[in-house]
């Protein structure tokens, strides 16, 4: 796993980086525990909505929507070490 930061030019989309393949669904789960990690969330917390096999992904966080939106507005000002 290697970043979570904010894609330029877009307020509610974020670029994530990770080395795994993306065979055998091995991409999506390392995005998967690089935003449960980010998020300080669980894995089985953050699930994947759509995109499975495409470059853009959308996927569902659930938890405390006041915690998860401070914590994504950190990330965003770069103010977390992902």
């Amino acid at each position: 796993l290697t970043a979570l930061k904010r894609a330029p030019m877009e307020s509610l989309r974020f670029k994530a980086r990770v080395r795994a393949l993306p065979a055998d669904g091995e991409a999506n789960a390392a995005v998967t525990r690089l935003l449960a990690g980010a998020l300080d969330v669980s894995r089985s917390a953050v699930s994947l909505v759509s995109g499975a096999q495409g470059r853009t992904k959308l996927f569902r966080i659930e938890g405390d929507s006041a915690a998860l939106a401070s914590r994504l507005e950190a990330i965003a000002a770069g103010r977390a070490a992902t």
